[in-house]
């Protein structure tokens, strides 16, 4: 149960966060993101969120596949990665934290 509370918790309290914004917000996410792509400063930290994200992409694949999991059921996570970036990892991690503690308890 330990490897579940902190991605659960940031998961939750992030994407509370996201909703709240996107619900406020004065523009679309894709209006924002040709914003942020326009400057060279933030386009930086763009396409530096996005190497990260990529990098998340492979290692949920090798993990998934190690773990025995279709790539039909890992494309919702890269989906969620390429919208939200770290929304698509976390729900990954608390998946994966939920199946091991299943897991166990049928093993035990």
């Amino acid at each position: 149960m330990k490897k579940l509370a902190l991605p659960l918790i940031t998961l939750l309290a992030f994407s509370a966060y996201t909703l709240y914004v996107m619900l406020h917000a004065q523009q679309s996410l894709l209006q924002f993101g040709m914003q942020l792509m326009s400057s060279a400063d933030t386009a930086q930290v763009v396409i530096d969120l996005y190497i990260l994200a990529a990098l998340a992409c492979i290692w949920m694949y090798r993990d998934g596949r190690a773990r025995g999991k279709s790539l039909a059921y890992l494309l919702p996570f890269f989906a969620l990665t390429a919208l939200f970036v770290s929304i698509g990892p976390l729900l990954y991690l608390v998946l994966k934290a939920l199946d091991t503690a299943n897991s166990a308890s049928t093993t035990a």
